[in-house]
């Protein structure tokens, strides 16, 4: 509808899977499942339901009568109400036992906690599979000699691939704290309107065991190992506030990842992907903006800031739940994890197709390797005979030369060509260029690479196969 605002999370950014997940025909059907799961589950415990009145309700789980619904939402102002009316009218024989003793969090709050797990899992398939694209580009690039940075200052060097260890390294860290949050959280479970469980115990005329054995089952009917042992009407609400900050870390790993690239792409190093027809200004036409990096840098923004809502949330809420939560959840979360989808997505497709320029990195690396050199040449020389502060003096004299030749006159690096003319070095050119050899500058880059791959990813990798090789689309 263009003449409506949509939210550019679906329209631009998120899966179609991961919008499904959020959408009103997956939260209806999982309260449907969440109403069969209860009336079935009294039933096993001896309430007056019918087996056909069970089998009635599974019959209607997925044909959902929309219209009915949201005519009688128009009337009565409550949304889960409504679908219980519209059910019973699906379903005449099982209408009166449809939510008995339950209330709206029931489906309401069991929904959202299956939700959003079922989101994680979908978000920790795309970290291993964007972990898969940069494992073989760091083993491709295990040894290639590149210019380090501290400050944004040329330091010494480290090699490509060994630099993309760190953005993998940072995924792990998210990886690891994302499995902890999919293995521990847990459902809202069958607790009644204050948390206490009053309405089942009058069900169940006052039978504890029975009342406990009833959550047992609906826990485990919807695929969960346990529920929240206390709750008052809702499940705290510091679980949405962990959830979404473990999203919010994983945005910031992103999020280092794109500025890095940024910064490649624009000393002409390392680019993302760039299509044959892509336009990279209105105006410039020779430019290759890095538009997919900016981008995970924007929704990762977007997502880091979003963590807020509900830390302020979990803090504000009072006694047993108030219904302030309710607009802002219903926006903060979602959103949360559409922005995450489309920050990954853009990070697959990147990390699948990375542009390496070898001869700019190279270029890069001779400018700076003779400043960086001249302590092995100062070592070299000496070991020769030669006079130690001396020869510390004059390479100092050289590299101010040589920083005012480069920096002032835009000449190249003469560094090594001064010291290899001054017989008091006794080094011949051939040494010098040895000494220079970029590889011996790169410490143990290489192998770190290997030991990383091997001890860290590897067998994650191996773990997860059903999730390497994710197709996403990008649709701008």
């Amino acid at each position: 509808m263009r003449n409506l605002y949509e939210s550019p999370l679906n329209k631009r950014y998120a899966s179609k899977e991961m919008s499904y997940l959020f959408s009103d025909e997956k939260k209806f059907k999982t309260w449907r499942k969440l109403w069969v799961a209860l009336a079935e589950s009294e039933k096993e415990l001896g309430l007056n339901i019918s087996e056909e009145q069970v089998d009635e309700l599974k019959a209607h789980v997925e044909d959902i009568n929309y219209e009915v619904a949201e005519k009688r939402e128009k009337e009565v102002r409550h949304d889960v109400m409504s679908h219980v009316y519209a059910y019973g009218v699906q379903c005449p024989k099982a209408k009166g036992i449809i939510h008995l003793g339950a209330t709206s969090c029931y489906v309401g709050d069991n929904t959202d906690i299956i939700v959003m797990k079922e989101a994680l899992l979908l978000i920790k398939a795309k970290i291993i599979s964007t972990m898969s694209s940069l494992a073989k580009f760091a083993d491709k690039y295990k040894g290639m000699p590149t210019l380090g940075f501290t400050h944004l200052q040329p330091a010494q060097l480290t090699t490509v691939g060994k630099r993309a260890t760190l953005w993998m390294q940072d995924l792990l860290l998210d990886l690891e704290n994302l499995e902890f949050v999919i293995d521990t959280v847990k459902l809202r479970g069958v607790k009644g309107t204050t948390g206490t469980q009053a309405s089942f115990m009058e069900l169940f005329n006052g039978d504890e065991d029975k009342v406990k054995t009833l959550e047992k089952k609906v826990t485990a009917k919807m695929g969960f190992k346990s529920a929240y042992e206390v709750t008052g009407q809702t499940y705290s609400r510091k679980v949405d506030s962990i959830i979404l900050n473990t999203l919010s870390e994983i945005a910031q790993s992103a999020y280092k990842f794109s500025n890095d690239l940024r910064l490649l792409q624009s000393l002409k190093e390392i680019e993302e992907p760039f299509e044959a027809h892509q336009i990279g200004s209105s105006a410039m036409a020779y430019k290759r903006n890095p538009m997919r990096s900016e981008r995970i840098s924007s929704l990762s923004r977007y997502i880091i800031i979003n963590a807020l809502n509900p830390a302020i949330t979990a803090a504000t809420q009072w006694f047993e739940r108030t219904l302030d939560d309710s607009a802002n959840k219903r926006i903060a979360i979602p959103e949360a994890f559409l922005a995450l989808d489309g920050v990954l997505n853009l990070y697959i497709n990147i990390s699948s197709g990375l542009v390496v320029y070898p001869k700019v990195i190279a270029a890069r690396v001779s400018s700076e390797l003779p400043f960086m050199a001249t302590e092995n040449i100062l070592m070299e020389a000496v070991k020769r005979g030669g006079d130690r502060q001396d020869l510390h003096e004059k390479i100092r004299t050289y590299s101010m030369e040589t920083g005012k030749r480069v920096k002032e006159d835009g000449l190249d690096n003469d560094l090594m060509l001064r010291i290899a003319k001054d017989p008091a070095f006794r080094l011949k050119e051939n040494d010098v260029l040895t000494i220079l050899d970029s590889r011996n500058f790169i410490g143990r880059a290489p192998g770190q690479v290997d030991d990383f791959l091997r001890n860290c990813i590897n067998p994650i990798l191996e773990e997860n196969k059903e999730n390497l090789g994710i197709k996403v689309d990008i649709n701008v």
